[in-house]
């Protein structure tokens, strides 16, 4: 479960070291993959920055450093995130907010250039990456190419729907293990061969 905390001011340590006690007594009660979260400034939301600054950020990875240090961890996690490009477009399409003004109001319009070199990032090492996590793999690589071929902003999910309409058939196990995988939580392992394949497929027309 993706979300962004939108502020007027940088939060200071006490409240940094609150929001992320919170999110670790949620866990239990979160879904299987988790929460992700970024603190990010209503100035860098109005006015689009790239990379994009962001006060505080969390997920299921930094979970062993939260809990040995939080204080520690606070101070050090902020910076700027490529990433928040990606998570700013798809907030503003298909996000909806749980206090405040909605999604498309509160997040400016973000830069169609700085969209597609969010989300391409992401993907550039997906042949060597994709064994380890398939899931997030393929259905990123999906939702690439619905962008590319039909300028659609979409989640994950979406995206590999949109791919079981629209790529060749060959693919189509593949793209519905990996759409089951996400919405159940069980791990899966996809033949390394059409795998790989599916990878150069989809570099290629990147490429093209």
């Amino acid at each position: 479960m993706d979300f962004l905390v939108v502020t007027r001011q940088e939060p200071a340590q006490v409240q940094k070291e609150a929001m992320i006690q919170i999110l670790l007594d949620l866990l239990p009660l979160s879904p299987p993959k988790g929460l992700e979260m970024s603190v990010v400034l209503s100035e860098h939301c109005t006015h689009f920055r790239y990379p994009t600054p962001f006060s505080l950020h969390f997920s299921p990875m930094h979970l062993d450093a939260c809990r040995a240090d939080l204080a520690g961890y606070c101070r050090s996690m902020h910076g700027e995130d490529r990433d928040l490009a990606a998570h700013f477009m798809v907030a503003r399409k298909v996000g909806f907010s749980i206090y405040g003004p909605p999604p498309a109001q509160l997040l400016g319009p973000v830069p169609r250039a700085c969209y597609l070199n969010s989300i391409l990032r992401d993907i550039a090492d997906a042949e060597d990456e994709a064994p380890v996590n398939p899931v997030y793999f393929i259905l990123n690589q999906c939702r690439v190419l619905a962008f590319l071929r039909d300028g659609l902003i979409c989640s994950k999910e979406a995206g590999g729907l949109w791919a079981l309409e629209h790529l060749d058939i060959r693919w189509s196990s593949l793209i519905r293990s990996c759409l089951d995988a996400y919405q159940t939580g069980v791990p899966l392992c996809p033949e390394p061969n059409i795998l790989s394949a599916f990878c150069r497929m989809v570099q290629k027309e990147i490429r093209t």
